[in-house]
């Protein structure tokens, strides 16, 4: 059998397995939109000529915004570009699980709600001049035509674990980053809370999905998990110059190296990985590199931090500001 008959009797066990799943995919997307309260950006965002007639009440917002640091101001503008990523998850999700499924309508769903999240970071930094907009615009721009072409595509099984990773850290990003804030512009905290609750509920849906694809098809399964876990891209990593970025949220303790590793092992205990039993030799090999992910990341966080020195940023995005960093 060829390497390409081998991937195509592969490819096609695993459809037949998420074919399988259509039941309690319909549940859980039942139980998911009888619990979210569905929220717009125009409910914590007042945008209508009726709610801005006093023009007081933006300039107090403005007002406020001029005290978060720039360090949340970085943190902020990588969430926004990162949920504006969405056209290629969406479209990454069509070509892994069909868009004449009955997946599309989690994908459609998960789109609908996930499109606000861009859209009301995007509203606040433009109503509190938070950000250079143009800067943002074009980086955007660069960074939506840059496109995201993960190497898992192909591998339906993979996009569940991927999306279960990075909805975690995307809730945990947000958060955080909201908590910069809070002392001094609560809006924004209450805008990133939202969202991370979006992330929360997303985060559940594809984690319980691989739950229940480890119960149909664990050796599989766990090689899947296993090319994926040891470290994700996050979507935004064509950005430009996302490892500047992505070294501002580390060192500004909203996430980094051991937010993962906390996420991995909260994976490792929800999936029942260490206890699985009746494995063949490839499930086997997958469960002990998942099993010896956590110590690694841990060294490579201890790593990181011991040879990390004191550094100074400068982005065209916070205006051109110096930001100096431990």
């Amino acid at each position: 059998m060829s390497t390409l008959e081998r991937f195509a009797k592969s490819f096609n066990s695993k459809l037949e397995v998420l074919v399988d799943l259509e039941d309690i995919v319909q549940d859980l997307i039942a139980k998911h939109e009888s619990k979210r309260e569905l929220w717009y950006p125009s409910d914590l965002l007042p945008c209508d000529q009726d709610q801005y007639v006093d023009e007081q009440k933006l300039a107090d917002l403005r007002d406020r915004a001029r005290a978060i640091p720039d360090n949340a101001r970085v943190a902020l503008a990588l969430n926004i570009l990162t949920e504006e990523g969405l056209p290629h998850f969406h479209r990454l999700i069509a070509e892994n699980l069909g868009s004449h499924t009955f997946w599309n309508k989690w994908n459609n769903l998960w789109t609908a709600e996930e499109d606000r999240h861009g859209n009301i970071l995007r509203d606040y930094v433009r109503d509190t001049r938070l950000l250079n907009f143009s800067v943002l615009e074009r980086l955007q721009f660069k960074y939506i035509r840059s496109g995201f072409n993960p190497d898992w595509t192909g591998d339906p099984y993979k996009i569940f674990v991927y999306t279960t990773c990075q909805e975690k850290a995307t809730q945990v990003s947000h958060l955080n980053t909201g908590k910069l804030a809070v002392s001094t512009e609560p809006l924004l905290d209450s805008i990133t809370q939202r969202i991370a609750q979006d992330e929360s509920r997303h985060y559940a849906f594809y984690m319980n999905i691989f739950k229940e694809i480890l119960k149909r098809d664990p050796n599989a399964a766990l090689a899947s998990a296993s090319s994926i876990m040891p470290s994700i891209d996050m979507p935004g990593i064509s950005i430009v110059n996302f490892n500047e970025y992505a070294d501002v949220v580390r060192r500004s303790g909203i996430y980094g190296p051991r937010d993962f590793m906390k996420i991995i092992e909260h994976l490792i205990s929800l999936w029942n990985i260490e206890v699985m039993g009746n494995l063949n030799e490839i499930g086997r090999r997958a469960q002990e590199k998942i099993m010896s992910i956590p110590a690694r990341l841990e060294k490579v966080a201890e790593y990181i931090e011991s040879r990390a020195t004191a550094k100074s940023f400068r982005f065209d995005i916070v205006y051109g500001r110096v930001l100096d960093l431990a």
